[in-house]
């Protein structure tokens, strides 16, 4: 087994204070506290954090030292607040929050940052600070955001009909993923058929927060109850399975530790 350590927590005082000398490449992975459809728990954080551990991992066999800091778990709020046992920061509260990971990061010179997340409610956030960050100093804190990219890689994946049925919250690629990473975590008999077609101010729901009128997406405002009650959007995750889920992570380590080597060339 290698001694390598991959997370920031697991590194001494002693050790932080020769191997983060050398300006490694710090991970953040971010994501919430959410309903993901019945089946799946609550908390995709736990695969942003796996799969930022994983990329770590790649990328320090690869030649370049990187850390994994400590997940942030809770997300920025939105439309999921109505779902029990959810936790959510609000989005100023987030950005503060992110604000002040990268300023004490940063502090110390460890200004080679990667965003690594797992949540759609925090891409404002991570953006807003990120910027902030460059307009005072010029440091690039660039951001992963694991979904997107993953939805992007379904059809290559597993076929453009098929990903288009499996695609979406509470289905693919999430459920997938979870099924590869923590298959012990997951209740199958507690999968549904598919999302359930709800209309909202006398329209067709076509995603949080957005309903169709005459062809095109118009947002309103709500909650998970009005668009999902279920916690499934437009997707059936009955076509989710570990093997694609497999496929997805490898895709998101390679591409996310190929990234990681090209940012630490770049970064000043």
């Amino acid at each position: 087994m290698s001694s390598t350590k991959y997370r920031l927590s697991d590194v001494t005082a002693g050790e932080a204070r020769e191997r983060l000398a050398k300006r490694p490449v710090i991970l953040l992975p971010m994501g919430s506290l959410e309903d993901q459809g019945p089946h799946a728990p609550m908390g995709d954080y736990l695969c942003a954090d796996a799969v930022a551990l994983r990329i770590a991992e790649a990328a320090c066999k690869a030649g370049t030292d990187t850390l994994v800091a400590p997940v942030l778990p809770f997300g920025g709020a939105d439309y999921f607040g109505s779902m029990i046992g959810g936790i959510a920061l609000e989005q100023g509260t987030l950005r503060a929050v992110i604000g002040e990971m990268f300023a004490c990061l940063i502090r110390h010179k460890l200004d080679r940052l990667v965003v690594i997340n797992g949540h759609g409610g925090n891409v404002t956030a991570i953006h807003d600070e990120a910027q902030k960050v460059f307009r005072a100093s010029g440091v690039v804190i660039p951001s992963l955001y694991l979904w997107r990219i993953a939805y992007a890689l379904l059809p290559e994946l597993r076929g453009k009909e098929e990903a288009a049925k499996a695609a979406g919250h509470g289905a693919d690629p999430l459920t997938s993923v979870g099924l590869h990473l923590f298959p012990h975590l997951l209740r199958p008999d507690l999968v549904p058929d598919g999302p359930i077609r709800k209309e909202f101010h006398g329209l067709p729901v076509s995603n949080f927060a957005t309903v169709k009128f005459q062809g095109i997406d118009v947002g309103v405002p709500g909650e998970l109850t009005e668009f999902a009650p279920n916690g499934v959007m437009n997707a059936d995750p009955r076509l989710c399975s570990a093997e694609v889920g497999a496929k997805i992570v490898d895709r998101l380590v390679a591409i996310g530790a190929a990234f990681v080597a090209h940012h630490a060339r770049h970064a000043r």
